[in-house]
């Protein structure tokens, strides 16, 4: 405690008394928590994994791995999990945060009684820092707007630089650093890639700190985008994996749970259950298909082992600076592999939301393009069940293909086993209690006088000392859109449900679609380690005990009312606080304005731009909204206007047939939408029109999966077409520009469910 100051006439007769900083217990560690993103089981080489991962390999042999431990089925609830150490819909976080829901178990936002790590740690004197993906902040709070107190640096991080969404473009992020978004340090063409980038101002954080206050302890929370969609590597890293995966999936399955046996990650009387009817057999696929499919596992592959060099080059600058032995690093992924390619895979993602059936061919055509610029790729889901051997399913299913994944535990200082394994049950929810108890520090009872709510989770450092000592717990609950377990006592029950997941999924994938006639298996998980062997015919009692303790737990963890589609969940879509927004006022400058900052396009919109042309020919753009894999713009070139929008890749494009005369005039860009879906764009100088295209299909509810961003006078980025290369900056004046919606039929977030529905 700081002596107070004494106070007396003059100096003479006073004491002055400067306050303490906060400092943590001798012998705290460093804390580096690397969550990495959409990671299967099987897909580290530590793992049984013949991709290559030397730096995550070295760690696990320098510490433990964890073959039991568990997450949520998607990526912000896991986050929220693991950073409150709370269970994700008892702090709001039910689903993720791009479509929260007026119910306390899903409004997306962690509540002040469920301080974060990051928060209790730099209370005690930690210097606290996040580099990465957030996705923990209601999408309609992620814009310049805020407000920022879901954003990281209100959530007890001193630091930060990263993205908040779901995911983003790894060569043209839509970046953020403290509170402000900015624009990447390099362009692609200068070598520019995020997770370079990322782990740059990781290694600059921690450089900074050392420089002013070498002995203060740092946690350091690394969330790259990698492995999530788009699978976007350096051409060098893609080109080594060159016909590596030509064998197929089945094949690669079989060969992974061999060298898991041989590793001992999973134990010798683990079953490998057959491959399930919805993913087609290797053989039976075409030749084309067989060639996109093993160049898209390719550029997935050779996104981790770039993933994984730059956390070897973390590690290497730790080591460098004498502090890798006293630095407790543990490294997860947020979810099981991803299944979101869809049966086919896809060169553009945002195509899965259209329903687009020409991925296969478009794929085939630009082969050598995968993994770069122009795609946004993402593999089918036969690599996605591979990835997850030996276990059923994928994200988004509370089956162990969804929610059990790698834990990497490694602190030489004090972790005495090396290489070891640990098989006890445990949780995203226990690594909190885990760094707490390692760095000496107790959880506080109140937080800006809140009375925090009780952990969920439990330590693991008995688990770290012991492969002998118990689970940390014997009960975990699971339930993400609708799919909903239950474990207890070495025994996991587990639904058949299928919600509103991929439609191909609903389609193909057996199960059912309505909660009241869900069926649970029954898998005793100390003796059937990959749910291979259902029990529920034997063991009824056991299994309605199970169930009943599921709707217990529900019912204490805020998991109630269940929603497995987005008819609810689609009203986020318009902001509440602000209601309906028609209109948007825009000026030229080099701030964006995020998607998430303006009201949805789908149901028809116009642009309108107050332009001055000089003496020169009008060239350059005049407003811009995402890029190439999905976007729109509207133009100068070599004189006459142009607009052009840009559907997964697909142009729809008008050009004025005469160059734009000098002088001030009033452009307007327009797409009317058709009731029953689909519509016209035009582009008219005042009232005359200067061109006109029909569309067939509706424009995107949401144009950009990781976050598009509305430009005005010039582009960043891609560009939205071949036209232009960004910046390319708008040659004459522009005075207001304006952005005007139209208001959808009737009730904004029905159609807005329905639209998602069909998406």
């Amino acid at each position: 405690m700081s002596e107070r100051a004494r106070i007396g006439p003059t100096v003479r007769e006073s004491r002055a008394a400067q306050p303490r900083d906060a400092r943590p217990p001798a012998g705290a560690p460093n804390v580096v928590l690397i969550v990495l993103d959409d990671l299967g089981f099987a897909q580290l080489g530590c793992y049984g994994s013949d991709i290559a991962t030397p730096a995550i390999d070295s760690l696990a042999q320098r510490g433990l791995r964890f073959n039991r431990f568990h997450v949520t089925a998607l990526c912000s609830p896991t986050r929220a999990a693991l950073l409150t150490g709370c269970n994700h819909h008892a702090v709001g976080m039910g689903f993720l945060t791009d479509i929260p829901m007026g119910f306390p178990g899903y409004d997306c936002r962690i509540p002040p009684s469920a301080a974060t790590l990051a928060r209790v740690l730099r209370d005690s004197g930690y210097a606290t820092f996040a580099v990465g993906k957030w996705h923990l902040a209601p999408r309609w709070e992620q814009t310049a707007a805020g407000p920022f107190t879901r954003w990281p640096l209100a959530q007890g991080f001193e630091r930060y630089y990263g993205f908040l969404g779901g995911d983003t473009n790894q060569w043209t992020p839509e970046l953020v650093q403290a509170n402000e978004f900015v624009a990447p340090p390099r362009t692609p063409e200068q070598g520019y890639h995020l997770t370079e980038d990322l782990v740059d101002r990781a290694i600059a954080n921690i450089r900074d700190l050392r420089q002013a206050a070498p002995k203060k302890p740092f946690f350091l929370y690394l969330a790259p985008g990698a492995v999530h969609a788009p699978h976007q590597a350096p051409k060098p890293w893609i080109e080594r994996y060159r016909g590596r995966f030509e064998l197929g999936w089945e094949e690669w399955r079989a060969r992974a749970f061999a060298r898991q046996l041989e590793l001992g990650v999973v134990p010798p009387e683990a079953a490998l259950p057959e491959r399930p009817p919805w993913v087609e057999p290797w053989q039976a696929l075409s030749s084309t298909e067989r060639a996109v499919y093993a160049r898209l596992m390719e550029a997935f592959a050779g996104f981790l082992s770039h993933a994984d060099a730059e956390i070897g080059r973390l590690l290497a600058f730790l080591e460098q600076q004498d502090l890798l032995d006293d630095t407790l690093v543990l490294l997860i992924s947020d979810n099981g592999a991803s299944a979101e390619g869809g049966p086919s895979g896809l060169f553009n993602e945002h195509s899965f939301m259209r329903g687009r059936s020409d991925e296969v061919t478009r794929s085939a055509r630009e082969l050598d393009g995968i993994g770069g610029f122009r795609a946004y790729n993402h593999y089918p889901w036969g690599w996605a069940w591979a990835g997850n051997t030996p276990f059923r399913l994928w994200k988004r299913y509370t089956w162990l293909g969804g929610v059990r994944t790698p834990l990497v535990a490694s602190w030489p200082r004090r972790i005495a086993a090396r290489g070891e394994l640990r098989s006890q049950f445990c949780h995203a929810v226990d690594l909190l209690p885990t760094v707490l108890a390692a760095a000496g520090i107790e959880r506080p009872e109140r937080v800006d006088g809140v009375p925090q709510r009780p952990l969920d989770g439990a330590s693991l450092w008995p688990c770290f000392e012991s492969a002998e000592a118990p689970a940390p717990r014997d009960t975990q609950y699971f339930e993400m859109l609708g799919s909903r377990a239950i474990y207890h006592a070495g025994w996991k029950a587990t639904t058949d449900h299928i919600g509103a997941q991929l439609s191909s999924e609903r389609s193909l994938v057996p199960g059912s679609h309505d909660f009241e006639q869900d069926r649970w298996s029954l898998f005793e998980l100390e003796k059937d380690f990959s749910e291979a062997h259902d029990r529920a015919e034997a063991e009824p009692a056991k299994l309605e005990a199970l169930v009943a303790l599921w709707w217990a737990e529900a019912g204490r963890n805020q998991v109630l009312p269940l929603e497995d589609g987005f008819a609810t969940r689609a009203a986020s879509m318009v902001r509440p606080q602000y209601g309906f927004r028609p209109r948007v006022e825009l000026w030229r400058g080099e701030t964006a304005v995020s998607e998430d900052a303006l009201p949805p396009l789908f149901g028809g919109f116009q642009v309108r731009a107050e332009i001055t042309v000089g003496a020169e020919p009008a060239s350059g753009v005049i407003a811009a909204f995402g890029d190439w894999t999905n976007g729109w713009a509207i133009y100068g070139l070599r004189g006459r206007a142009v607009a052009t929008v840009n559907i997964c890749g697909e142009l729809f494009r008008v050009e004025s047939a005469d160059a734009l005369p000098a002088g001030s005039h009033s452009l307007r860009f327009e797409y009317a939408r058709r009731t029953a879906g689909g519509g016209g764009i035009s582009l008219a100088l005042g009232e005359r029109i200067l061109g006109e295209c029909e569309i067939a299909e509706d424009l995107p509810v949401r144009w950009q999966i990781g976050g598009a961003a509305l430009h005005v006078g010039l582009d960043r980025g891609f560009p939205v077409c071949d036209d232009y290369q960004t910046p390319f900056p708008w040659n004459g004046e522009i005075g207001r520009v304006t952005l005007e919606v139209g208001r959808p039929q009737r009730d904004p977030p029905r159609e807005l469910a329905a639209a998602l529905r069909s998406e």
